[in-house]
C-alpha cells in the first residue's frame, strides 16, 4: 500500500524523512501521530531489500511533502518565523516519539527532504556502515533529560532570614546573632558559589548509571523558577531505566533540601546521541 501511495503522488512532491526505525518486524503505523502541516500521512519506506544477518530490518518513517510549501526556497522564507519553525519541530518530534518503543530509532534532523523515495533510500544505503554502527550502539536504549535549577524561593527565604536576623540583632546576644548570621551566610554561599560544583558531582554520579551522557550549555533554553544550572542527557539501557529513575529520585530528595530542583524527562528517542 505504501508503495502505491508513493507511485501515485504528485511530481511536485518530495519525500520528508522523520526517522529510521530498526526492528525485527515491520513497525505498526496505528499509533503514528500527525506530522507537519500540509504533508501526507505518515508511511514506511523499507531500506533493506533483504533482511540482514541478525534478523533486524530498517524502515524510514516518511511522508509526502508538497514542494511549494516545503521546498528549499519555501523553508528559507519561513526560517525567521520562530512560531512556524517551532510548530514544525513539535510535529516532527511527535511523529518520531510515536516509535519510541521500537528497538532502535534514529531521529532525522528537521526538514530532511529528498526529491524521491529512491533518493531517500539510496542516501541511507550509502551510509550503511555508519547507520548500522549507530543502530548497534543505540538499540534498546532510551534518552533521559535532566535539568537542575536553583530554587529562587529557597534563596529568597535565605535573604529574608538574614534581614530578620539584622532587625533582631539588638534583641539577641552577640554570640547568637553571629551564629545565625553565619548559618544564613553559609547557606547562601552554597547556593550561589558552590552550585556548579554540586551539579558537576551530580552529573558524574548519574553518568555511572548510563551508557553515555552529555552536558548541554545551560544557557540554551530559558527556564522558570531559577537559574538553570544543568541541562544534561543520559543514554540509558531500557532494562535499567527503572533503576536510573530511582537514583534520580533519591538525588532529587537529597539536593532538594539544599535548594536545588531536579526535573527528569523521558524516555525519548536518542536525539542527543544520534550525531555522535
Amino acid at each position: 500500500m505504501d508503495e502505491d501511495v508513493a507511485k501515485n503522488r504528485s511530481p511536485m512532491t518530495g519525500t520528508y524523512v522523520y526517522c529510521l526505525v530498526a526492528a525485527p518486524r515491520r513497525p505498526a503505523l496505528r499509533r503514528a501521530r500527525q506530522g507537519l502541516a500540509g504533508m501526507g500521512p505518515v508511511r514506511l519506506l523499507e531500506v533493506n531489500e533483504k533482511k540482514p544477518r541478525g534478523g533486524v530490518s530498517s524502515w524510514l518513517v516518511v511522508a509526502d511533502a508538497p514542494l511549494d510549501r516545503y521546498g528549499e526556497e519555501a523553508i528559507n522564507r519561513h526560517l525567521s518565523d520562530l512560531d512556524w519553525v517551532s510548530r514544525a519541530a513539535v510535529a516532527h518530534e511527535s511523529v518520531i516519539e510515536s516509535f519510541v518503543a521500537a528497538p532502535a530509532v534514529l531521529p532525522m534532523k528537521l526538514f530532511t527532504i529528498f526529491t524521491s523515495d529512491e533518493r531517500a533510500r539510496g542516501h541511507i544505503q550509502g551510509q550503511s556502515v555508519r547507520i548500522n554502527s549507530l543502530v548497534r550502539r543505540l538499540a534498546n536504549h532510551q534518552e533521559w533529560g535532566l535539568r537542575v535549577v536553583l530554587d529562587r524561593t529557597d534563596a529568597a527565604d535565605t535573604a529574608r532570614t538574614v534581614k530578620r536576623i539584622r532587625q533582631a540583632r539588638t534583641e539577641i546576644s552577640g554570640r547568637s546573632f553571629l551564629l545565625q548570621k553565619k548559618t544564613a551566610r553559609d547557606r547562601s554561599a552554597e547556593l550561589a558559589h558552590r552550585a556548579q560544583e554540586t551539579v558537576a558531582a551530580l552529573f558524574d554520579r548519574l553518568s555511572e548509571h548510563a551508557a553515555k551522557s552529555k552536558r548541554r550549555a545551560a544557557s540554551e533554553l530559558p527556564v522558570q523558577g531559577g537559574p538553570l544550572l544543568l541541562d544534561a542527557a543520559f543514554l540509558v539501557a531500557a532494562r535499567k531505566a527503572a533503576r536510573f529513575r530511582k537514583v534520580v529520585g533519591r538525588e532529587a530528595r537529597t539536593l532538594g533540601r539544599q535548594g536545588y530542583l531536579l526535573t527528569l524527562t523521558g524516555p525519548w528517542p536518542p536525539y542527543t546521541f544520534v550525531q555522535d
